[in-house]
This record gives C-alpha cells, structure tokens and sequence, in this order.
C-alpha cells in the first residue's frame, strides 16, 4: 500500500512538472484523445520509477513494512492481555521475582492486605502505583511504601516496630505474583483512579474530603482532590 502511494506521488510530481506534456495528451497519430492519454502516461512511467529508484532502500523498507514496534528489553515480562480475579488464574502464572521495586510492591500486598480477598489485594496495588504516576507522591514504588514523616507512615507496617518478615509462604507467593502482574501493565479498572484507602474500622479525616470510588472487601477507596 505505502509502495502505491509513492508511485501515484512520483507520477503526479511528473505531472506538474511536465505541464507542456499535458498539453499534447490529445495528440496522437489516431487522433485519439484517450490513446493520445495512455501514451503519455507510458511515459511518464519512466520519470516515475526514476523518482522511486532515488528514494534510499532503507526508506522504502520502512515505508513497506510500517513502523517497528519498540523491542521490550532483554528479561522484560509480557503486558498481560487479560486479568481474572480469581485463584486459578494466579496460580497459573509463572513463579513471581523482579528487582527491589518489585519486592516492595509484594512486601505492601503482603503486610497491609493479605487478609483480604484477591481483587482486593489487586486493588491496594492499584492505590500504590496510582500514587507512583502522582506528582504528589515519590515516584517509585520503595518511594510510595517507606512514604513517612512527623505524623507517622503512609502504610503502618513500615512504622509500626515488628520485623517485616513474610512468614506465610502461600500468602507471600500470591502478593509476588499480583505485584508482577500490576508492574507489568495489568489494568487499574477495580478503584478508577484511588491513591488512599483505609478499612471499614475506621474513618480518618481526609475520607471525608476525598471522592470515595470503590468498596472493596474490608477497604474504601478514594480519590484525592
């Protein structure tokens, strides 16, 4: 398709600039108007595979073959084509592992809701990349999760003196797996856009500012302004 579009390019450029050509197209040996026609576009065809010949080969490659798509680098997971909220899925994903991004990811899945259910588990993960893509918040995810100052943590178990250790190996494999999937590029479609959350026990004081987006499990989420 992009090869055509060249060539009708080339033979209208040839057309503009063989304007005394055009004249004579209803010149012909028959006296025919349309033969007089087929004639000169014949010959024209030799300024148009000049023009294509002058195009370097690289070029008309790229024009065949369209734009490549940006190679992922070495090691990089495939974006997910589909997320389902359910055990089976997980558990039919590869084994979970990735660098200290990653870990923090899993160790706030862990921590602040292993008890819930699954999509409610994908759904805090939400709320921590959402913050990531703030410029109100760091821009890593260790960033997001260490978050703390005079008045306490972002998430408490970073603050709360107990050694983060993930002692539930089952509920540590399936935080790994949900973080891998959400760095990935797994969708945030379970709390449109949510950078706070805080279970139902308890009601701080921003809950009453923000835009409340989501009820899930044990969890509101909200939206800040």
């Amino acid at each position: 398709m992009r090869l055509r579009k060249i060539f009708a390019t080339a033979a209208v450029a040839a057309l503009c600039l063989g304007e005394a050509a055009v004249a004579d197209v209803t010149i012909s040996q028959s006296n025919s108007p349309v033969e007089g026609m087929f004639d000169h576009f014949a010959s024209l065809m030799g300024a148009e595979r000049a023009a294509v010949r002058a195009v370097p080969m690289a070029t008309l490659a790229a024009l065949a073959t369209g734009p490549r798509r940006k190679a992922k680098a070495k090691g990089d997971a495939a974006t997910p084509a589909l997320i389902r909220y359910d055990d089976s899925f997980l558990a039919a994903q590869p084994a979970a592992q990735g660098d200290a991004q990653w870990q923090c990811l899993q160790s706030a899945l862990y921590f602040e809701a292993r008890g819930e259910t699954l999509k409610g588990q994908f759904a805090v993960a939400e709320v921590i990349l959402n913050r990531v893509d703030s410029p109100d918040y760091p821009q890593t995810v260790c960033g997001v999760v260490q978050q703390g100052n005079r008045k306490g943590c972002q998430f408490s178990y970073v603050c709360d003196g107990n050694k983060d250790v993930m002692r539930d190996r089952v509920a540590a494999e399936r935080a790994g797996r949900i973080a891998r999937l959400m760095l990935d590029g797994a969708p945030r479609g379970l709390t449109a856009g949510a950078t706070h959350f805080h279970t139902r026990a308890v009601r701080p004081g921003w809950a009453r500012r923000f835009a409340r987006t989501a009820a899930i499990g044990a969890h509101l989420f909200y939206r800040q302004p």
